[in-house]
């Protein structure tokens, strides 16, 4: 892989991967623009090792949370008057809300990395999930008052079950994740935060799990080289990413990203029909 493709793509992933219209899905189109086969096991372990980057970029932006609920979690295992205080709580409900993905990712991995990678997929994926994610949006303008304040591990759980189906490429995982919790009734604030904090788990334990597993075909193929630069584009343009969505949400809603998961999925039918692309 050149230096510049590293680099797109590291952007794209680093854009993406935080805003509901699927950051896999985006790296599977770009990918087979460039020319390369996006069924190789080398390109598939490159777009989950450079999730670390946006992954790092999300824990750095909520470090003083994340650390203010890992101190309480760990002082709740010991002493059980810390046990009152909702952080403590909250940190359970993190870890239930893991649990799903965690379970399904591992059962299903070698599908998600074949049959889904298709941009038939994608493509009916971006354009089906708009209509999920247009039905949570208006609801929520009813129902959404819930504050993170008022998380429970139940909410978690339903949220980490919706997580699971970012396994298919163009649903998008803060997609899924955002559209189950507005449901729940949580404002688009709350739920996008608590769409980033399930995520950090789930994402980072893919990222080194591929690192682990598929550092051979790495080697082999796309190169470290080109996947650490990526990685670290990533970084820089996921921080960038997560500052602007937080404001964005707290002053629209998520129609910007509804009508452009729809345009994107039907750019993708029309050129795999015309035959200007293939599916795989």
């Amino acid at each position: 892989m050149a230096w510049w493709q590293a680099i797109i793509l590291g952007i794209i992933e680093g854009v993406t991967e935080f805003l509901p219209v699927s950051s896999t899905g985006h790296l599977t189109i770009v990918e087979k623009l460039m020319g390369m086969r996006i069924d190789d096991p080398s390109l598939t372990a490159f777009t989950a090792v450079i999730q670390i980057g946006a992954i790092l970029a999300a824990i750095i932006y909520f470090w003083s949370d994340i650390w203010r609920v890992l101190s309480a979690w760990w002082r709740g295992l010991w002493w059980k008057r810390a046990r009152r205080q909702f952080d403590y709580a909250y940190g359970w409900a993190i870890i239930i809300g893991s649990v799903p993905i965690a379970v399904i990712g591992l059962l299903f991995k070698d599908q998600v990395e074949t049959v889904l990678r298709s941009l038939w997929f994608v493509a009916v994926a971006l354009i089906g999930w708009s209509l999920v994610m247009w039905w949570a949006d208006k609801r929520s303008e009813k129902t959404s008052h819930r504050s993170e304040q008022q998380t429970t591990w139940r909410d978690t759980l339903a949220i980490g079950v919706g997580q699971c189906l970012a396994l298919i490429p163009g649903i998008s995982r803060s997609g899924a994740t955002i559209s189950v919790g507005l449901l729940r009734g949580f404002d688009r604030v709350a739920v996008t935060k608590l769409s980033f904090f399930l995520g950090i788990p789930a994402l980072m334990a893919a990222g080194l799990l591929e690192m682990l597993t598929a550092s051979k075909h790495i080697a082999g193929g796309v190169g470290w080289t080109a996947t650490i630069l990526a990685t670290i584009v990533s970084f820089v343009v996921g921080y960038l990413a997560i500052s602007w969505l937080l404001k964005f949400v707290a002053r629209n809603d998520f129609s910007l990203f509804i009508w452009y998961r729809v345009g994107l999925g039907g750019l993708i039918i029309v050129l795999l029909m015309s035959g200007a692309i293939s599916a795989v």
